[in-house]
């Protein structure tokens, strides 16, 4: 009966629909469905995009013509019978998958993205980091080996000029106070994040204050389960727990850890006298709650207290030394809100309240340690000082996201932060209080799955200055290849000069730099090949001499490249940077544009992962390198009527080869790793500049505490066996 039916079907079919499907570039595109909607007649295209089908249907019809990854066209046709020709062009999907990332100026890591740099656990498990998000950091293009300073020197920026935000708001004091010449480390722990954005330049427009970088971190929502934990070693001792609902829609948490470096500091002689060994007390508290749908409502606090003191030679007198002590109290408190407004809208607010509070005491002493006073001279009676540091800081915040066509958005919003920051010297102080706001607005525009372009500008005020400034920044990229882009990027930046130079002239104004920046990079699925060229130009820098003002400018320039391989070699995983910075600044006391102290011309790094999975051990290496830094002695020339250089030279290359070792034993059901860490395993000699005496015959090296710095620590939890995970990620 079929048989016999078939000719009575082809003979109604009395139209016959021939054409070509092609993309906008006239491509065919192979594969596409084309049929009569609410009928069964259709076709196929071939490799050449042809198609051809019969079909009975008559009168005012509609074909659908589609294909993977480009968007579906319904197109409207009358069949009045016979041949009738049809060409039609369709347009790509915009597809996250598929689209170009704009990636100019920022290594971004977080579950969301796919240009993954680094993740907790790869600053976990970095050798020369010990779980530091900042030394982690410092593995990466663009970032300068500063010993002496935990903070982020970037791409010829002092470390003041990058800013740490958390959830959206500006962390006024992300690294634990710190002796002169000798660094901190980060207040957070990198397990506390989820996602990690450096951006080495050209950052969003929604944030602000920075002059050269932002280290952008987004915590974690809810966890997975309930959990808690312990870590030992001789240096801290700590314990946290983790509480998840049975509704599993709210969680809470609290953590606590005391160090104290007596017993190492008893094993591993330290340069300075330490008549105070560093002694900190670290406690914080968190919840999160799912509000509705698509609400969540997050809340972290962390409280710590700190207090060192130590001895070193004074460079005027060999009979005499310096002491300083420290007692530090810092608060940070983050609340966050984020919510979705029907389809397209999604609300972002936060609140931040952080205080910090230090009080310095220093002292010229003799050989018994007892204090000297009156009888010196008066450049030395000066470092017999009290100084005591208070400041405060609170900020809301606000930003809007609607959802464009595709992948294309707009954002827009505002923050308001209230600081006041007092300083008592001697009994004499001065207190500095400012209302800093700003507006922004920033769009996404992905024209097609291979351009994209971000646009956006920032407007500021501070009231303490009494000035405004409007930022603009734009950024495009282009995907040349499937696994390749090129982005460009354009912006201005500004940031307020630091207290210290607004307690002595309240009438400055921002500093600004605009960052030009090129960028090239492959992304496959194990590896990461990334080129970028940069020019960065200053304005407005402050000068201390002859009076402080903002006087100032320089340049810095440079091209860095990055590469990461997962695949060819088995179960290794490493990354090669490098960096070439040609920068020169007018700033402080410097008589003319000069490089800057703490920028070296060549840095270079290269870390290595080998993970042992039939010991349960991955061995971790870094090495870091770069060449000597310049140095200088400035003083006033009389003769010359001006500041000049009395002293300069070049301080020897930066070496140093970092060890870590992770062991993770089967103990019962508790997920427990063992680690031993040594920085600078050769022992190699490191030198960050000179402190000259103040007759200038005197000049002394700054160099580390100790030649190398060891960690040996047990970390456990239960609740949470994160064995696979490691295993599957390398650790």
């Amino acid at each position: 009966m079929l048989l016999l039916m078939a000719p009575m079907g082809l003979l109604a079919q009395n139209t016959q629909l021939l054409g070509r499907v092609t993309d906008i570039k006239n491509r065919p595109l192979a594969g596409s469905s084309v049929t009569i909607k609410d009928s069964y007649d259709g076709a196929s295209t071939d490799s050449l995009g042809r198609f051809g089908f019969g079909t009975s249907e008559s009168g005012m019809r509609t074909i659908v013509i589609s294909s993977v990854g480009y968007k579906t066209l319904e197109q409207a046709i009358s069949l009045n019978g016979g041949q009738q020709k049809l060409d039609v062009q369709l347009r790509e999907e915009l597809n996250e998958l598929k689209a170009v990332v704009i990636s100019a100026g920022s290594f971004e890591a977080s579950d969301a993205k796919r240009v993954t740099v680094l993740k907790p656990l790869d600053i976990l498990t970095t050798a020369s980091a010990n779980a530091d998000i900042a030394a982690a950091l410092r593995t990466l293009p663009g970032t300068q080996q500063v010993g002496e300073s935990a903070e982020l020197f970037v791409r010829g920026g002092a470390g003041y000029e990058t800013r740490q935000f958390i959830d959206g708001t500006a962390v006024a004091n992300p690294f634990y106070a710190a002796a002169p010449d000798i660094a901190s480390r980060g207040r957070f722990s990198p397990q506390l994040f989820k996602g990690t954005v450096f951006s080495t330049g050209g950052y969003s427009a929604l944030y602000g204050q920075a002059l050269s970088a932002a280290v952008i971190l987004e915590s974690i929502d809810l966890p997975e389960r309930s959990s808690a934990g312990l870590s030992l070693s001789p240096l801290f001792a700590g314990g946290q727990f983790q509480h998840l609902a049975k509704s599993n829609r709210s969680s809470f948490g609290a953590t606590y850890g005391y160090t104290n470096l007596s017993l190492y500091f008893a094993m591993v002689p330290q340069k300075p006298d330490y008549f105070g060994v560093p002694e900190l007390h670290n406690a914080d508290v968190n919840f999160r709650v799912k509000v509705g749908k698509t609400g969540l409502l997050k809340f972290y606090s962390v409280y710590g207290r700190q207090n060192l003191g130590l001895r070193n030679p004074n460079l005027d007198s060999a009979s005499l030394k310096d002491a300083f002590g420290l007692i530090n109290n810092n608060w940070y408190n983050n609340l966050s809100y984020r919510q979705r407004l029907g389809n397209r809208w999604k609300m972002n607010l936060g609140v931040g309240l952080s205080g910090n509070d230090d009080n310095i005491e220093s002292q010229v002493q003799d050989a018994n340690n007892a204090p000297v006073t009156g009888s010196l001279p008066w450049y030395m009676d000066a470092q017999n000082y009290k100084l005591q540091n208070r400041s405060f800081l609170a900020q809301a915040r606000a930003v809007f996201e609607y959802k464009l066509t595709g992948l294309s958005a707009l954002r827009m919003g505002g923050e308001y932060w209230y600081s006041s920051d007092s300083s008592l010297y001697n009994n004499l102080g001065k207190t500095l209080t400012d209302q800093y706001s700003a507006a922004f607005a920033e769009g996404d525009v992905y024209i097609t799955n291979k351009l994209a372009a971000k646009a956006g500008a920032r407007l500021e005020h501070s009231a303490l200055m009494q000035a405004f400034n409007l930022a603009p920044r734009i950024s495009m990229a282009y995907k040349t290849a499937r696994f390749a882009q090129a982005s460009l990027a354009y912006g201005q930046f500004y940031q307020k000069p630091l207290n210290q130079y607004l307690l002595f002239n309240e009438s400055l104004t921002y500093m600004k730099a605009t960052h030009y920046i090129a960028n090239y990079q492959v992304v496959r699925p194990a590896s990461t090949l990334r080129v970028e060229a940069f020019y960065k130009k200053y304005s407005n820098l402050v000068n201390t001499i002859p009076d402080t003002a903002n006087n100032g400018g320089g340049f810095a320039q440079g091209v860095e490249l990055f590469w990461r391989d997962k695949k060819t070699f088995k179960n290794i995983d490493y990354w090669i940077t490098y960096s070439f910075l040609d920068t020169k600044r007018d700033y402080l006391n410097y008589p003319y544009q000069l490089t800057p102290t703490f920028a070296a011309r060549h840095t270079a790094n290269l870390v290595v992962k080998r993970f042992f999975s039939k010991l349960n051990t991955q061995v971790n290496l870094n090495y870091q390198f770069a060449t000597g830094r310049p140095y200088y002695d400035i003083r006033y020339n009389a003769a010359a009527g001006k500041y000049l250089l009395a002293d300069q030279g070049t301080t020897i290359p930066y070496n140093n080869l970092s060890f870590s070792l992770n062991y993770l034993p089967k103990v019962g059901k508790t997920f427990t790793v063992f680690v031993l860490s040594i920085t600078n395993v050769l022992g190699s000699k490191q030198e960050f500049g000179y402190n000259y005496s103040q007759n200038g015959l005197v000049k002394s090296p700054v160099t580390p505490p100790a030649p190398r710095f060891i960690f040996l620590g047990m970390f456990m939890s239960w609740g949470t066996d994160r064995r696979q995970d490691a295993i599957n990620n390398n650790l």
